[in-house]
């Protein structure tokens, strides 16, 4: 089942398993990260729960306002509605991410590497588009942090719903 994603900065995501168990819904990933630096910003998910454990290098979390240092062996968890962001701290870091319902993350994922894959986002990993950028959001099922939900789901659904009737998204991501 093991599909994995490239992106430009080497950065490769694995989709290891999803399924059922006794919790529900799940999807397990696996991050290569080649270089130190940020991998998220601060955001938040109303419905899912992220679990990460270190396997290689070093990762630091701030979740909930609080800064874990992450090595190899230790795990960080952000609870639905929990404002989290994190950094890669060393080279050839590997990660195991598990997301509590996956809903739709390995989507953005996917759409991300293929908009990156073209050369659409920035260095940062950013989209250019602002109707790739609304898909991506759309995408990681949550909010960015600071900004009012009520206008994100304005803006950023709005364009979202633009890129989808356009027939923007397809390009990215064909059925």
């Amino acid at each position: 089942m093991e599909t994995t994603l490239l992106f430009r900065n080497g950065h490769q995501v694995t989709l290891v398993e999803q399924g059922v168990d006794g919790r529900g819904e799940y999807l397990r990933l696996e991050h290569h990260l080649p270089t130190p630096g940020r991998e998220a910003g601060r955001h938040w998910h109303p419905v899912l729960a992220e679990s990460w454990t270190v396997r290689h290098g070093r990762i630091r979390f701030r979740i909930d306002g609080t800064d874990v240092l992450a090595e190899p062996g230790d795990s960080a968890h952000a609870a639905p509605g929990v404002v989290h962001e994190f950094w890669n701290e060393t080279q050839d870091t590997v990660l195991d991410h598990e997301i509590r319902p996956p809903l739709q993350h390995w989507q953005m994922f996917r759409l991300w590497q293929a908009l990156d894959a073209a050369g659409k986002t920035t260095r940062a990993g950013v989209p250019r588009n602002p109707l790739a950028l609304a898909l991506l959001w759309d995408y990681q099922d949550g909010y960015i942090a600071g900004i009012p939900p009520v206008l994100q789901r304005i803006v950023l659904g709005g364009l979202a719903l633009l890129a989808r009737s356009t027939g923007y998204e397809r390009r990215w991501l064909p059925a």
